[in-house]
């Protein structure tokens, strides 16, 4: 690509150019250019990525899906990622800490990492199972994610508040997505995000927690490769490369573009086995024979 006379990663020049904010600027195939709230990925079929500007700071009872169909004309099929944080707030899901009070091992895991024993009695609330206890708390929820310190969090909310993850994100995906269809009568997919970290890497991105209108994994097992080769172990988990790419869009901080709509996604066919079991996971047995 080229930019201002410059040929920049090696790639080709090309008559190609891009319009909004990179208005001029000449692209590449495979390159992501990036607008403030409008992204095309050049495929052969165009893919859009638009972020839903202007969502005011959501309170209990709000309808986020109303709030998203006001800003964004949705079509049929757009694919609407929304953060966990906004929905959570919607429904309540939050809680004061001054009124919890810590048990002893809230205490004792608060005194370990030096945070606030009730910040922890809230995380160990929101667990079924705690995985490892130090340098963080790492623990299962009810609907099998796994997640640092069960994803409660004390950002993008008031003061002396901790949020949660809704604890049925597949059934809030549904939610919202019958929400949206009796407001707009389109068929369109939900993904819930939240930002998680990664093994391995340092580094967050969006993950998926909940989805709705499609299927979770891509398989790819049974179909052939460029030479040939017979497919065994392929699946990709798409809600999670969308999820990932629309955390990109929506930004940490005070970005405030909580929700994100992907539009000419391509259909995929596969399955909803998201989550390892306890048996599968090698990583989580390591940590709970380490930790045990």
């Amino acid at each position: 690509m080229v930019r201002g006379g410059e040929f920049i990663h090696g790639l080709p020049q090309t008559t190609r150019t891009c319009t909004g904010r990179f208005s001029g600027l000449p692209i590449h195939s495979e390159t992501l250019i990036s607008a403030v709230c409008l992204i095309e990925i050049c495929m052969t079929e165009p893919i859009q990525i638009i972020g839903v500007q202007g969502l005011p700071l959501i309170k209990k009872g709000d309808d986020v899906a109303a709030l998203i169909c006001d800003r964004v004309p949705l079509g049929e099929g757009d694919i609407i990622c929304i953060a966990s944080t906004i929905y959570s707030k919607a429904k309540g899901y939050t809680r004061p800490l001054s009124e919890i009070t810590p048990s002893e091992r809230a205490i004792r895991l608060g005194a370990l990492n030096g945070e606030d024993p009730r910040f922890v009695q809230a995380v160990l609330d929101a667990s079924t199972d705690i995985i490892m206890e130090h340098p963080f708390i790492l623990s299962e929820l009810s609907f099998g994610h796994i997640g640092v310190r069960a994803g409660v969090d004390q950002s993008n909310i008031e003061d002396g508040m901790v949020i949660f993850l809704p604890p049925d994100p597949m059934k809030s995906a549904d939610e919202v997505r019958g929400r949206i269809r009796e407001i707009t009568g389109k068929n369109t997919g939900i993904i819930i995000t939240d930002t998680c970290g990664r093994s391995f890497r340092r580094g967050q991105t969006g993950n998926a927690i909940g989805w709705s209108g499609m299927q979770a994994i891509r398989d790819f097992r049974g179909d052939t490769d460029l030479f040939g080769h017979v497919l065994k172990i392929t699946e990709e988990a798409v809600v999670d490369e969308i999820a990932g790419f629309s955390n990109f869009v929506m930004g940490e901080s005070n970005n405030g573009v909580p929700a994100v709509v992907f539009r000419g996604c391509p259909k995929w066919t596969g399955h909803d086995n998201l989550y390892f079991s306890g048996e599968e996971d090698i990583t989580r047995r390591v940590l709970k024979k380490e930790w045990s």
